[in-house]
Formats: C-alpha cells, structure tokens, sequence
C-alpha cells in the first residue's frame, strides 16, 4: 500500500480496469449511502458506463494505480450534467476511492487530474451531489474551489432511511 501520493500514479481509464472499477464502486453501492444505486453490478452491466467516458472531451474517466502493484485505488469521473443540449458546457464530477486508501490524498491526485485534462475543453461548470452527511468529500470539493449552491432534503431512499444530497459548484 503506498504512503503517500508521490507513490500513485493517476491515469486514463481503460477497459482492462472494469473489473477493478466495478468491484470498487460495488463496494460503495452494498455499504454507504454514497450512492444511490442499490444493487451491485456486474463488469457487463458497467460497461456502458466506462465506454461514455473517452480518453479525450468533456467526459473523462481518471484512474489512480498504485505505482508499484498497479492496484486501482480510486476512479474520478466528469460525466453529462443533464441531456438537455443546453447543459452541454456543465458536467457532473464524482470520486470514488478505496476504502484502504481514503486520507492517503488519492482523490486530490484525481481531482487535480480531472480538472487539468478539462482545462482545454468547452466547460463552464462542474457539478458534485454529496449524500449527507460527508465531511471528508465536502473538504475535498472545497479545496477544489466548490461552493454549496443548495440541498435537496430527502431526496433518496436507501437503508431504509432518507438522505440529503448538498449540490456544489465550480467555475472551470
């Protein structure tokens, strides 16, 4: 396990890592609230998904590895914000990191990846839904220049319970 983040390297998602990529979401889709997807997915059923995000555009898939097994470590992803054309300069971001690799700086690695590969695209904003509460992706999205902008209040049912989603946004 690295140490630090000089020992992760961050990277272009391919399809050699939909397993990895599956396995890691799956784990946030059975025990947090993080997402509101509520039954885990096979490689097949994410395909798609890992397909929508080319190497190059406004929708990019950005893996961390480590450097010397090349484990995946966490995946970070802008994505359509809405299907509208008009929306078409806004993209939702999300991280995603392994839980043996949270606090270890993975998802500022990705982030600042993300956003340096969507610095020469035509992007005006970004947008990130938080499941409440999470302090640790709220520290991170601020850190990265989001603001809060609003709560939707019980907008998703999971475990049996309601959660809030805290929406923030960024100039890019």
């Amino acid at each position: 396990m690295p140490t630090g983040p000089a020992e992760v390297q961050v990277r272009p998602g391919v399809e050699e890592d939909l397993g990895a990529l599956t396995n890691l979401y799956n784990h946030y889709v059975r025990e947090t609230p993080i997402t509101f997807d509520t039954a885990a997915f096979t490689p097949e059923e994410r395909r798609p998904w890992l397909l929508s995000h080319p190497e190059d555009g406004p929708y990019r898939l950005k893996v961390a590895v480590d450097g010397g097994s090349q484990e995946i470590l966490g995946y970070a992803t802008s994505s359509a914000f809405r299907a509208k054309p008009a929306y078409a300069t806004s993209v939702e971001v999300t991280v995603y990191v392994a839980p043996r690799a949270v606090g270890r700086g993975v998802g500022s690695l990705l982030y600042g990846a993300l956003f340096e590969a969507l610095a020469d695209e035509d992007v005006h904003r970004a947008y990130a839904g938080i499941a409440q509460p999470n302090e640790a992706s709220v520290r991170l999205h601020e850190r990265f220049g989001f603001r809060h902008v609003g709560t939707y209040r019980e907008v998703g049912r999971k475990f049996g319970r309601y959660w809030d989603v805290a929406w923030y946004e960024k100039e890019l």
